[in-house]
């Protein structure tokens, strides 16, 4: 019986866990006016359960996102800078490519399309690699898409896992505020750290580095 309560208590305190640092996510973000928000406030957040997932439970929430945001709201800024004009540019390309006819409207089409699967490919592990390696900001761009394309099985799971989360969270509009961001987040992390291991483990028999790794991380 103590045992169940145990787990019981374990599980609620998780809950209370995700919710708050959710509803820290939102307040962080909307702090920032959204625009400039957005990017810190969801490092801070990756940062956290990539914390969670390396057993450091015991993370002080408030602090810890009071200070990575601080410390990386400009360098995420010009990362998030970079990402809205590469969107910008697909999305007048598309514009363009509509305006087409025929075979040439193909031509341009499919290019296109491998282009806007990139960018999606790099906006999944984006997070996950800037809160695990230290890196400049390009290359931040660069390995995302290398990850994403070197694991393209465990990609299409985690869109397939994400692309769920959301449809459940419209159906279900109340857990927005308290699950919304924290779910996607730990499934996208998931798949980062995965990725991770299998590096690391690979680098160990071929002792070489394809990454700068920082240690753990600079965030640990």
């Amino acid at each position: 019986m103590q045992n169940t309560l145990g787990k019981l208590f374990t599980i609620c305190e998780w809950i209370m866990k995700l919710a708050y640092v959710n509803l820290l996510w939102f307040l962080f973000t909307v702090a920032g006016l959204i625009v400039f928000g957005f990017m810190p406030a969801t490092v801070s957040l990756f940062t956290i359960v990539r914390k969670w997932q390396m057993k450091h439970t015991e993370v002080p929430l408030w602090d810890t996102f009071l200070s990575i945001y601080k410390k990386e709201f400009f360098k995420s800024n010009l990362l998030g800078f970079i990402l809205v004009i590469c969107a910008g540019f697909i999305l007048l390309d598309l514009h363009f490519v509509n305006g087409l006819e025929g075979v040439l409207q193909l031509l341009f089409f499919v290019p296109l399309l491998i282009i806007s699967a990139l960018y999606f490919i790099t906006l999944m592990y984006l997070f996950p690699v800037y809160v695990h390696y230290d890196l400049r900001v390009t290359e931040y761009l660069k390995n995302s898409c290398l990850l994403g394309i070197l694991n393209l099985h465990l990609t299409l799971i985690l869109a397939g896992s994400a692309g769920s989360i959301i449809i459940m969270l419209l159906y279900s509009p109340a857990f927005i505020p308290f699950f919304s961001a924290v779910s996607i987040t730990w499934i996208l992390m998931c798949g980062g750290m995965y990725s991770f291991r299998k590096i690391e483990a690979r680098e160990k028999h071929r002792q070489r580095e394809p990454f700068r790794h920082s240690g753990l991380s600079r965030h640990i």
